[in-house]
């Protein structure tokens, strides 16, 4: 590749980053904003104090809604990463009646949107009595059509061989899926342990419906308590609660950057 174009691409991708991470540097600034600069439309602060992230946690409970996150997402993504790896070891080593019609069956409901089976989820939840409790919250995530198939695909580049040296050694199945897939199988273990935990932790509308309690409400309904009418002008203190709700998401997007894409890569090969 020839210099001019070099310098080209890397023009483009550093444009491309300062578009993107624009709304979140904006945001970082507002947050050290009184609401006198805000008025003034001041861009950058005067006095870079954290008095609008202290109000951040009085005004609101934030530190149980981040605790209640957390919580939640961390649930969430073992729950998926242990229901979408045994039906992704199933699909590809046991060998039973329409196995693969079944599979077919799971990805098409990759194809539903989320908001159609909202309603009857919500009846579900509601009727088991599930509403203001972490397993509303929880549960009704574990069944993941994209992790099964993201783990199957992997799954399948382990040589069946393994499988029936395994079986004529008398190993049984969960042993071999503990000791030998599992380990075989880490990058893409680690590619949807991340998607799962930023999924949930972004997660506004269901948590929206079962929840009504502050005791297990999660950040992101918190953030839209605090724009209320007499906050409206206290937006300073509203962006460091955003800030401080995106931390986490990005220092674990930027740590397993590059794990998330071995693990999607691996998934799409096979």
């Amino acid at each position: 590749m020839s210099l001019l174009k070099k310098m080209i691409l890397y023009a483009v991708l550093v444009m491309s980053s300062i578009i993107l991470m624009f709304p979140i540097a904006y945001a970082f600034l507002i947050s050290f904003l009184s609401g006198a600069e805000l008025l003034q439309g001041k861009w950058w602060p005067s006095d870079w104090s954290l008095r609008n992230y202290m109000a951040a946690f009085e005004k609101v409970p934030l530190a149980r809604y981040l605790w209640n996150s957390f919580f939640v997402s961390f649930i969430v993504m073992i729950g998926q990463l242990a229901v979408s790896s045994l039906a992704a070891y199933a699909f590809v080593f046991l060998r039973f009646p329409f196995r693969n019609i079944l599979f077919s069956l799971t990805i098409t409901t990759m194809l539903i949107p989320w908001e159609a089976t909202v309603i009857p989820n919500y009846l579900t939840v509601q009727a088991l009595g599930w509403t203001n409790n972490y397993f509303g919250l929880t549960i009704p995530f574990f069944a993941l059509a994209f992790g099964i198939f993201l783990l199957r695909q992997h799954f399948k580049t382990i040589p069946f061989e393994l499988y029936e040296a395994a079986q004529v050694s008398g190993i049984k199945h969960f042993r071999f899926f503990w000791y030998i897939v599992l380990p075989l199988s880490k990058t893409s273990l680690a590619t949807l342990s991340i998607y799962s935990f930023l999924t949930t932790w972004n997660m506004y509308l269901w948590p929206l419906l079962v929840t009504n309690d502050e005791r297990v409400r999660t950040v992101q309904i918190g953030l839209k308590q605090m724009q209320t009418q007499e906050m409206a002008t206290e937006w300073g203190v509203v962006m460091a609660a955003v800030i401080i709700a995106i931390l986490p998401t990005l220092l674990l997007l930027f740590v397993g950057q590059k794990q998330l894409q071995q693990g999607l890569m691996q998934g799409s090969i096979k």
